[in-house]
């Protein structure tokens, strides 16, 4: 019996992007991304104040969910490969310059420690485009008045969110849109 092959996307339930963010088998989904605040240079009393206005934020939009990811890769895989190969290699130059990779690799892993992407994200059941548009403009209102600054995520963002999340890579403007249609645009143009 032929096994028949099911692409990433189908298994994500992934199905395409949307004018206002991405379709899934079940939901349409629209991503704010929130501009970051520097709480660290913040009295006590402006951190307590953020905290209150995200909480009556979250409170007067029960929909709203809250995203936090990284915003740069993770370079684990490329450190456990320059360890095994450190513990292998026998000449003394390559050493130095593995030696220095790592170095390399644990200075920016430090500098993006910090590095975080906060995402309000917004989920649809079987809105029509005119009320998503509609439910994005008033939580749009509702993000500016409790003193966030964020913005819908275009769908280059879209991308670069999803490669980001399931660790694909940092360029997720180079995703295709349709996972494998590079390779039906082939088969075309060699069946010409």
């Amino acid at each position: 019996m032929a096994r028949r092959k099911t692409s990433v996307q189908k298994l994500l339930g992934l199905e395409s992007f949307t004018k206002y963010g991405i379709k899934t088998d079940q939901f349409e989904y629209a991503f704010f991304q929130v501009e970051p605040v520097n709480i660290s240079v913040l009295s006590q009393e402006h951190v307590a104040a953020k905290v209150q206005h995200l909480m009556q934020l979250l409170s007067t939009v029960p929909d709203l969910e809250l995203i936090a990811q990284d915003d740069c890769e993770c370079f684990d895989a490329n450190k456990t490969y320059i360890c095994r190969r450190l513990e292998q290699e026998q000449n003394p130059a390559v050493r130095k310059l593995l030696e220095a990779d790592s170095a390399f690799l644990d200075e920016i892993q430090t500098e993006m420690t910090s590095a975080r992407q906060f995402l309000f994200a917004l989920r649809f059941h079987k809105e029509n485009e005119e009320q998503i548009f509609t439910a994005l403009n008033r939580v749009s209102k509702s993000i500016s008045d409790y003193g966030f600054t964020a913005h819908l995520l275009d769908k280059s963002e879209l991308k670069r969110m999803l490669a980001l999340y399931f660790g694909t890579s940092i360029t997720g403007d180079l995703i295709p849109d349709v996972e494998g249609a590079e390779y039906f645009a082939k088969e075309e143009l060699d069946a010409v």
